[in-house]
C-alpha cells in the first residue's frame, strides 16, 4: 500500500476519531506537578574486557581510585590496568511527588572507549539535580540494548552496547518539598498554545462546576482558583479536572521527513486553485573518439580525433489539473494518487505549492 493509499485509507475513519474529544490531562501540564532530571557520575565493573583503556580515559582510574579508597583499599602509587571497567554517566527523571524509598529507573552511558557494558554492574552512583543536591543512589545490573564481536580482521556490531538501562535501579533519598494544598491559584499550561483551545478548556471547567473557576490568561495559560471549586483539596479538584473532555483546535500542518520520504498532513490543510507540471531533464553526452591514419606510403603519425554527441531529451512531465478553491486533503491525495507520484516528488511539489502561497498550512521540514 502506497504512502497515498494509506492517507486515503486514513481520511475514511470516523469523524469521532478524527477530532474527538480529548481528556484535559492530555492538553495541559498543571503549573508545580512536574519531574525533575537526575545526573551522576559512575562505574561500571565486571565487564568481560570490553572496558576503558585506562591509557586513553584516565578519568577511569581516577574515579575508580576513589572507590577503593574509601571502602579501605590504598591504591596510592599502585599501577593497575584492569580491563573490565568503564566509566559512565547516569541519568533519570524523577518523577512528581517521589517519596524517599521509592524506586526509579536509570539510564547508563558510557563516557570512555568502552566497546561495550554487556553483563556489567553499576556501582553505587549518587544522582544530583540541577541545585548539587543528591536526590537518589543507583545501583544494579546494566541491560544494554545491543551486541558486538571482533576478530583479528573484522569486527560486527548491533545495536548499541555502550548504553543500557537499569530498571528500578535507583533508589530516591531526598523529597522535593512542593506543598500542592497549599495552593489556592493553580495554572494549566496548554502543551500547544491556541487561543481557541484555551477557550474551550476555560467554559468545559466552569460548565463542570457551574461557577467561575477557571479564567483564560492567554493562548497557553488557564487559572484556575482552587476555592471556587469547593473541594476538599486542590488534590482533588485536579483529580476532577484532568478528566475533562475538550476537544483541541489544531493548526492546518504538513510535515515532511525528507530522509525517509514520510509527508503527514492534516486534515484542515486547504491548496488554492493552483496547477503543476513537473518533468525530468535527461542530458547525455558521449565520447566516440576516431583514429585517423596517413595515407599508404605517406609521411605522418597517426591522429586521434575526438568525437563527442551532446543530447538533451526531456520527458513530457506530469500535470496536476487544477484544483478547485480551497481544496481539502481528500482531494489532494485522490488527485497525486491517481498519478502515481512518489513521495519525494511530492515532498517538491509542496515545497513549490508553499512557494507559490498556494498551501495554506505550516510547512515542517525535517
Amino acid at each position: 500500500m502506497t504512502l497515498f493509499r494509506l492517507l486515503a485509507c486514513l481520511l475514511l475513519l470516523p469523524t469521532l476519531a478524527q477530532a474527538g474529544a480529548v481528556r484535559l490531562k492530555d492538553l495541559v501540564e498543571f503549573d508545580g506537578v512536574r519531574g525533575n532530571d537526575l545526573v551522576g557520575y559512575g562505574l561500571v565493573v565486571g565487564l568481560n574486557g570490553t572496558g576503558d583503556g585506562l591509557r586513553n580515559a584516565p578519568f577511569t582510574e581516577e574515579i575508580m581510585s576513589t572507590i577503593l579508597e574509601r571502602l579501605g583499599v590504598n591504591v596510592t602509587g599502585e599501577e593497575f590496568r584492569p580491563k573490565n571497567v568503564a566509566a559512565v554517566f547516569v541519568t533519570a527523571s524523577l518523577p512528581p511527588f517521589a517519596r524517599a524509598g521509592s524506586q526509579i529507573d536509570v539510564t547508563v552511558s558510557a563516557i570512555g572507549d568502552s566497546k561495550s557494558l554487556l553483563g556489567g554492574t553499576l556501582i553505587m552512583t549518587p544522582l544530583n539535580a540541577a541545585d548539587g543536591q543528591i536526590y537518589a543512589v543507583a545501583q544494579g545490573t546494566v541491560l544494554a540494548g545491543g551486541a558486538s564481536a571482533e576478530g583479528q580482521a573484522a569486527s560486527v556490531v548491533r545495536g548499541v552496547p555502550t548504553a543500557g538501562v537499569i530498571p528500578s535501579g535507583a533508589r530516591v533519598e531526598r523529597e522535593i518539598e512542593f506543598d500542592l494544598a497549599s495552593l489556592t491559584q493553580l495554572r494549566l499550561a496548554l502543551r500547544e498554545p491556541d487561543f481557541t483551545t484555551a477557550g474551550r478548556i476555560e467554559a468545559a471547567v466552569n460548565a463542570t462546576f457551574n461557577a467561575r473557576v477557571a479564567i483564560m490568561r492567554d493562548s497557553g495559560t488557564v487559572e484556575l482558583d482552587i476555592a471556587a471549586t469547593r473541594t476538599r483539596s486542590t488534590a482533588h479538584a485536579i483529580g476532577r479536572i484532568e478528566n475533562i473532555l475538550v476537544e483541541p483546535e489544531r493548526k492546518a500542518r504538513v510535515v515532511v521527513d525528507q530522509r525517509s520520504g514520510t509527508i503527514v498532513m492534516g486534515a484542515d490543510v486547504r491548496i488554492s486553485r493552483v496547477a503543476v507540471s513537473q518533468g525530468s531533464l535527461t542530458l547525455r553526452v558521449e565520447e566516440t573518439p576516431i583514429a585517423v591514419q596517413p595515407n599508404p606510403f605517406a609521411d605522418g603519425d597517426t591522429v586521434v580525433v575526438p568525437r563527442t554527441t551532446a543530447e538533451i531529451e526531456q520527458d513530457p512531465g506530469i500535470k496536476l489539473a487544477e484544483l478547485s478553491e480551497s481544496a481539502s486533503l481528500s482531494d489532494v491525495v485522490a488527485g497525486l494518487n491517481a498519478l502515481g507520484v512518489s513521495p519525494h516528488d511530492m515532498i517538491d511539489i509542496l515545497k513549490t505549492i508553499k512557494a507559490a502561497g498556494a498551501l495554506h498550512a505550516e510547512f515542517v521540514v525535517r
